[in-house]
């Protein structure tokens, strides 16, 4: 079976020591297998992604011995590969439109019953009448999966649902992110519909990525076998951490890959402070 990785970068700042562990770690990986690596711009956040970000994650991938595939993928310009992938969820009935606002949506939380007040928000489609009116009111929107109606679709096989990471084989509860948001009126993708229907679309085989990432292999099974696509593996790796112990973020302007190449640093370097 060919081996296909990637890393997926937002070009929302700089690249710090944590994402040169990501790319790295997964690179090393396409290159022991004699695989793929595809470099992907996650760049649907169009308020917070900026042109110069992106650039210099090309001159910080290169500087570091990486290569890719090229075209590389603009998540911004196939915004219509995921709208019609929630138009095909939208005509089975799978999603709906929620109109509460996080204040509201905070609130039902905290008022359920116990035993259900750390389930994440579930909720379900408003009678037609209301629907129609709030929309020509023009009042704002998300698309929620229903995870109701994602059961009763799959019927058995949602409860047998699995995937594998370095572990082993893991049971998937989509349960624990409750109806979550896959899209809004004003914006027709959310960052699991675009990822799940990106991974399939260059045929990834492993996804390589951070462990805080771990918790979205639940959702993301779910909307692979919704959307019958190909289930990757999964592989979560250790975080970089700062001197405060806290993961890095792309506010610690020292831990930045221009930064360190920029006062001197090498490749070499770099592999040497994140231990690879």
């Amino acid at each position: 079976m060919s081996f296909v990785t990637r890393f997926a970068p937002s070009p929302t700042g700089y690249l710090h020591l944590g994402h040169a562990f990501s790319a790295l770690t997964a690179f090393d990986a396409a290159q022991t297998a004699g695989g793929r690596f595809v470099l992907r711009i996650e760049d649907i956040d169009q308020g917070r992604s900026r042109p110069e970000f992106e650039a210099v994650i090309f001159e910080d991938l290169a500087w570091l011995g990486i290569s890719w595939e090229e075209p590389v993928r603009r998540q911004s310009e196939h915004m219509a590969d995921y709208e019609g992938a929630l138009q095909s969820l939208i005509e089975r009935q799978l999603v709906y439109r929620c109109f509460r606002t996080r204040k509201e949506i905070a609130e039902a939380i905290a008022s359920a019953p116990h035993g259900e007040a750390e389930e994440a928000f579930r909720g379900e489609a408003i009678p037609p009448d209301e629907e129609a009116a709030k929309l020509k009111a023009g009042e704002a929107f998300a698309w929620r999966l229903s995870l109701k109606k994602a059961r009763a679709a799959l019927g058995p096989a949602y409860f047998a649902l699995m995937f594998e990471d370095e572990t082993g084989p893991v049971r998937a509860e989509p349960g624990r992110h409750g109806d979550v948001v896959l899209a809004r009126k004003d914006f027709g993708t959310s960052y699991h519909l675009a990822s799940v229907w990106d991974d399939a679309l260059h045929g990834v085989t492993h996804v390589i990525r951070g462990e805080d990432l771990r918790e979205a292999a639940h959702l993301h099974v779910l909307l692979q076998k919704l959307l019958e696509l190909p289930q990757p593996a999964y592989r979560h790796h250790r975080l970089i951490l700062g001197e405060d112990g806290k993961r890095l973020a792309k506010r610690d302007q020292a831990a930045t890959l221009k930064t360190l190449r920029e006062g001197g640093k090498t490749p070499a370097d770099v592999r040497g402070m994140i231990g690879l």
